[in-house]
């Protein structure tokens, strides 16, 4: 990860073939495009890639998590749970809708924590989404309980895990709707874009219609499509579609280097006992993009993270002291800071919110190191890597 570090031919043969036939858009001008549609391509090597019935591209991950939502009818005042550990495109991709994100603790998967989970479940709650934070993914078994028990959707956030599995299924197939990104720095990369999958041809349906003004795609006259309900542009370019078409064909050879150099640091540091590692739920494999382990406490976690760049060890992160990926330093969220009116339903969740402490959650992020593993890197690169790291740790204990 991400896969930008592996382009090559085909990424320029499918933006050549685009450029050539000098049709852009993904939708429309079928007599001028001789046949030509990137993005029904890769919708259809999406499918078979992450074994689900529909897919549907999108503009970037955001805009995925924010039509599967919207494709399953959440919206104004309803509840969706969310951890306190993701991107802060996910409480985002939630008010875009006027829904009301509802965070709760994470456990040592680095996901959602089910019993935590339950204890936020309020007449208003709509849905579950559980975050797949760097590439491996929550106890999902646990997760789907709760939801099938209370009736509420599972949406899956892997936009960090593509090519993880649990329970022989692809991570984001599992849940009622899954989401993706393919942004610049994931392992299949559209440059931007994302996708929604499924396997309710419902929310399929509603997902193509809603991400493109709410046209019904009916026939082939794009100025005679109707639209059955309202929608907003989320589309993606047939240029973005061409990159991720290359690159969704090459995603079993990222996730064989990616597991080579994880496994190549997983087995220098497993050999300094205080390190331990995130807990992979049983039938579970990571999609071996990002590398991350416990230290003792906080305090040891900052002092590794400085050694860290005192021996050259680059990309590697601490997340509690993080403004992007944690609750913690989320001021904005937390004070309603927005440029628009927030309905009151919001302003109050996001009250109580400012005043929540998340004390288990803070035990773990604490503690975590994230470290992206490259496609780049050399297997002698990698090794030197280990070393340093292994130094830095000692160093820092």
């Amino acid at each position: 990860m991400p896969g930008f570090e592996r382009f090559g031919d085909l990424e320029r043969e499918e933006l050549q073939d685009v450029l050539d036939n000098g049709i852009l858009m993904r939708y429309g001008f079928d007599g001028m495009r001789n046949g030509h549609w990137k993005a029904k391509e890769l919708e259809e090597e999406l499918k078979t890639s992450l074994e689900c019935d529909y897919a549907q591209l999108v503009s970037n991950g955001t805009s995925a998590v924010s039509v599967a939502l919207a494709s399953a009818g959440v919206g104004a005042g309803d509840e969706v749970i969310m951890p306190t550990f993701t991107f802060v495109a996910s409480f985002e991709a939630i008010l875009l809708l006027g829904a009301i994100p509802v965070l709760v603790d994470i456990d040592d998967t680095l996901g959602l924590d089910a019993k935590a989970v339950e204890k936020a479940i309020t007449p208003k709650t709509k849905a579950v989404m559980v975050v797949q934070m760097c590439g491996s993914m929550a106890n999902m078994t646990a997760l789907s309980q709760v939801c099938k028990k209370h009736n509420l959707l599972l949406v899956e956030d892997a936009c960090q895990a593509i090519g993880g599995r649990y329970n022989d299924k692809p991570l984001g197939s599992i849940g009622d709707l899954g989401c993706f990104s393919f942004d610049f720095v994931k392992t299949v990369t559209c440059g931007e874009g994302g996708a929604v999958i499924t396997n309710n041809k419902e929310y399929y349906i509603n997902a193509d219609h809603f991400s493109d003004h709410g046209h019904d795609h009916e026939g082939n006259d794009r100025g005679a499509e109707t639209h059955p309900f309202l929608g907003y542009n989320f589309r993606i370019s047939e240029l973005h579609a061409a990159v991720g078409l290359a690159q969704i064909k090459r995603l079993p050879e990222f996730l064989e280097v990616q597991k080579k150099n994880y496994t190549i640091l997983r087995e220098t540091l497993s050999e300094i006992p205080e390190v331990t590692f995130r807990t992979v739920p049983k039938g579970g494999e990571e999609s071996y993009a990002f590398f991350n382990f416990f230290m003792p406490d906080v305090e040891i976690a900052r002092k590794t993270i400085e050694a860290f760049k005192d021996h050259g060890v680059d990309a590697c992160w601490n997340y509690f002291d993080n403004n992007w990926h944690y609750v913690r330093k989320w001021n904005h969220l937390k004070d309603a800071k927005s440029l628009y009116p927030l309905s009151k339903d919001i302003k109050d969740a996001l009250n109580l919110l400012s005043k929540k402490t998340f004390t288990q959650s803070d035990h773990y992020i604490g503690r975590n190191i994230s470290c992206l593993i490259k496609l780049s890197w050399t297997e002698e690169e990698v090794r030197s890597r280990a070393r340093k790291m292994k130094e830095a740790i000692l160093s820092s204990l």
